[in-house]
């Protein structure tokens, strides 16, 4: 039997949609968290050059990878909702700016405490540290400046010229070791294959497929919060406060 994906993209049928799906996200995020976490500080062997302090990698490595990516998938969605006028292409996007500026600002800080053992520096003007610091800078605009317009359809547009404007910063960040000489390492992990110990490996992709499971739990609530809030004057939300009550 086919289904309609279609209907899904209705506010008021993704609310219900969302609400059902948060669970089967959060606990796999809780779990593998863990998992990962106990791989990582306990299981995984100390690095013969780094010694213990690269062990943070585990947090600012997955961080860092989804700051550029949940950025990529706000500035689609975005452009999704400036293009096509679709009002729940734009809600995502809001509702995802405030954690993928939450794992900017983890890679930032995990990125500082790793440097300062290594580097002998809290910050260095980096190029990708730099570049890093500019998507925060930019998840922080794209926050203030749809708050700072009442019009939630103006707001929407505005955000989307600033998401999509910004993606070229996505890339700059990704290629900056390569295009100049930096003090940031280069990939450890590439398509050709990696030196990194076995258990180095699991933790960090098992980190990763936590964090990423998080960031569609958070985004699924803040989602399903801003539907309430944008609909409010909707038939279908004061049946929904009825049947609450």
């Amino acid at each position: 039997m086919a289904i309609n994906w279609f209907k899904y993209s209705a506010p008021s049928t993704f609310y219900v949609l969302a609400g059902k799906l948060i669970p089967w996200f959060a606990w796999p995020a809780a779990i593998l968290f863990f998992v990962g976490m106990y791989i990582g500080f306990f299981v995984a062997p100390t690095d013969a050059v780094q010694s213990e302090a690269y062990r943070i990698i585990f947090i600012h490595v997955p961080a860092s990878i989804l700051s550029m990516i949940i950025y990529l998938v706000m500035a689609g969605y975005a452009a999704l909702g400036l293009v096509f006028n679709t009002r729940l292409s734009s809600m995502m996007a809001t509702a995802l700016a405030p954690t993928g500026a939450l794992f900017a600002f983890i890679s930032l800080w995990t990125g500082a405490l790793w440097g300062k053992p290594m580097w002998g520096a809290w910050w260095v003007w980096d190029a990708r540290l730099t570049s890093e610091l500019i998507l925060l800078f930019l998840y922080l605009g794209f926050i203030a400046l749809q708050a700072s317009i009442e019009d939630p359809r103006r707001a929407d547009r505005a955000g989307a010229l600033l998401a999509i404007v910004g993606s070229v910063n996505v890339p700059i960040i990704y290629f900056s070791v390569q295009w100049w000489n930096t003090l940031h390492q280069g990939s450890t992990i590439k398509l050709s294959g990696t030196s990194m110990h076995i258990a180095m490996q699991q933790a960090m992709f098992t980190m990763l497929a936590a964090m990423w499971l998080y960031v569609i739990t958070v985004a699924l609530m803040r989602v399903r919060s801003i539907i309430l809030e944008r609909e409010r004057n909707t038939q279908w939300v004061a049946d929904l406060a009825e049947v609450k009550q």
